[in-house]
């Protein structure tokens, strides 16, 4: 049985293990995510990014999937794809240039390397959009700001945003993880959400400056989220509690975020190599043998 090399990578704690199909010859189907994402009988991570993958858009170096540790794929990530532009670049896949286009399931971004110390890499995340059917949400069609909604008796007032990927952001007084997680996955899994949804919940510190907890679809309590620091950045920016430059605090660390004239939305942070290492053992056999579904 050949080599599976795999290599992990976080950003700002928020981990994922990028499977290389030149390197690793895995099934991927949901019982293969869920294991290789599991932190007790597997590798441990938010997610899987699998690539590269031939692309058939001009002008773009490849595309990549990315898979949720409950085997769903998201259409979207911020911090997924400063990370396999980061394995990219140090796999040797890209060279003499800082910047390319990489196709995802929810759009084509436009990653640059800022600075190779800390691994600062700076990602053009997309269109932002409120409106319901982006999102999507049930009803009419509409921008969906303020909206009142009813979780476990309470009434929140939510705003939801596209940026790929669906995000529902809740300002509050405060924030913590207690409440995301009680009321996180009760948004998520809302049917007013037929594909369930991101949930943010926002504190406004200054007119600069948000702080944020995370409940990710498909993934659960998370200590940062690229295109939740993005969706919460732009909430905040509709309501009129920022200026179009944000810094978002989270439990991992701190992300930048520019809402530009073009209404994309322009996102910076650090990613850390973590390891690559070989597969090997009972876990590898059991990968190798189950059959592709996706």
């Amino acid at each position: 049985m050949p080599d599976t090399s795999l290599a992990k990578y976080h950003a700002l704690g928020n981990d994922y293990i990028v499977v290389d199909p030149a390197k690793a010859d895995i099934a991927l189907n949901k019982q293969n995510i869920k294991l290789l994402c599991d932190r007790h009988f597997g590798l441990g991570s938010d997610g899987i990014l699998y690539g590269p993958l031939e692309t058939a858009v001009s002008g773009v170096f490849c595309k990549f999937r990315i898979f949720n540790p409950d085997g769903s794929e998201a259409e979207k990530s911020g911090n997924g794809i400063r990370i396999f532009f980061k394995y990219l670049l140090d796999a040797g896949y890209i060279q003499g240039t800082n910047s390319f286009r990489l196709e995802t399931k929810g759009g084509i971004v436009q990653a640059r390397l800022i600075r190779k110390e800390g691994g600062i890499i700076e990602v053009d995340m997309g269109k932002i959009s409120f409106s319901s059917a982006d999102i999507p949400l049930a009803g009419k069609k509409r921008e969906v700001i303020s909206e009142p909604l009813k979780i476990d008796g309470k009434l929140y007032n939510i705003t939801c945003v596209s940026i790929g990927n669906p995000h529902c952001v809740i300002i509050a007084k405060e924030t913590s993880k207690d409440v995301i997680c009680k009321i996180g996955p009760l948004i998520e899994n809302n049917p007013v959400f037929p594909n369930r949804i991101n949930v943010q919940l926002v504190k406004i510190i200054n007119d600069k400056t948000i702080k944020i907890e995370i409940w990710e679809r498909g993934a659960g309590y998370t200590l940062a989220s690229g295109s939740s620091s993005c969706a919460a950045a732009a909430a905040a920016y509709k309501l009129g509690y920022v200026g179009n430059k944000i810094k978002v605090i989270m439990p991992g660390g701190e992300l930048k975020i520019t809402i530009m004239e073009n209404n994309h939305a322009l996102l910076r942070g650090s990613v850390n190599f973590v390891y690559q290492g070989i597969l090997g053992g009972e876990i590898k056999r059991i990968l190798s043998e189950l059959a592709h579904i996706y």
